[in-house]
């Protein structure tokens, strides 16, 4: 899957649905050389919508419709971003704020399950639908596995799969050594200052 965020600081999807809300994490501006941020400009933030839920569609097998955002939703969705990211550095499932509310209905299908579907326009749908993926992924124990790479300069989401989930960069080689290499520079500084 090319998630459209995601695909541009080489780290993989988290599973399934969890992936879009990765990918809207991912958004940000990041990496070396700096990207830049998705959800800037009203058209980025469409064109950045469009492929995500194309990929949500296929990662899911669901049928999101459309989302058309209006001139100032990339501001809010900006601001969902953040406490997203939030919620994913302090590991907390109540973790975001209460204005971050989304519409939400329960649907009973002709086979007989019962599916939350998002409900809402603009950026509130989108919130809606990341949200239901972040229950369904409390549900199953797989938020807790959607980190933010601890390295400052970074902050890419990714999905930890280490045996004992004790991920903390994006990538250890890029960012891991980085963030040593930094750490025992200030060592060696604070030794030769002593």
């Amino acid at each position: 899957m090319s998630w459209p965020a995601t695909m541009r600081y080489d780290t993989g999807p988290a599973p399934e649905g969890l992936a879009f809300v990765q990918d809207l994490m991912n958004t940000i501006s990041a990496g070396k050389p700096r990207t830049s941020d998705l959800l800037a400009e009203p058209d980025d933030a469409q064109t950045w919508l469009d492929e995500a839920l194309a990929q949500w569609n296929k990662a899911t097998g669901g049928h999101a419709a459309a989302v058309e955002l209006a001139p100032h939703d990339h501001e809010e969705l900006r601001a969902f971003r953040d406490a997203l990211r939030r919620a994913a550095t302090q590991g907390e499932e109540d973790a975001l704020p209460p204005l971050h509310i989304a519409a939400v209905v329960m649907e009973l299908g002709k086979d007989g399950q019962v599916r939350p579907v998002p409900r809402g326009t603009g950026w509130r749908r989108v919130a809606a639908l990341a949200l239901i993926e972040v229950f369904q992924a409390q549900r199953t124990g797989t938020w807790h596995r959607l980190k933010v790479c601890r390295n400052d300069r970074c902050g890419t989401a990714f999905f930890d799969r280490s045996r004992n989930n004790s991920g903390v960069w994006h990538d250890v080689k890029v960012c891991g050594n980085a963030a040593n290499l930094r750490a025992y520079r200030a060592r060696q500084r604070t030794q030769k200052a002593s």
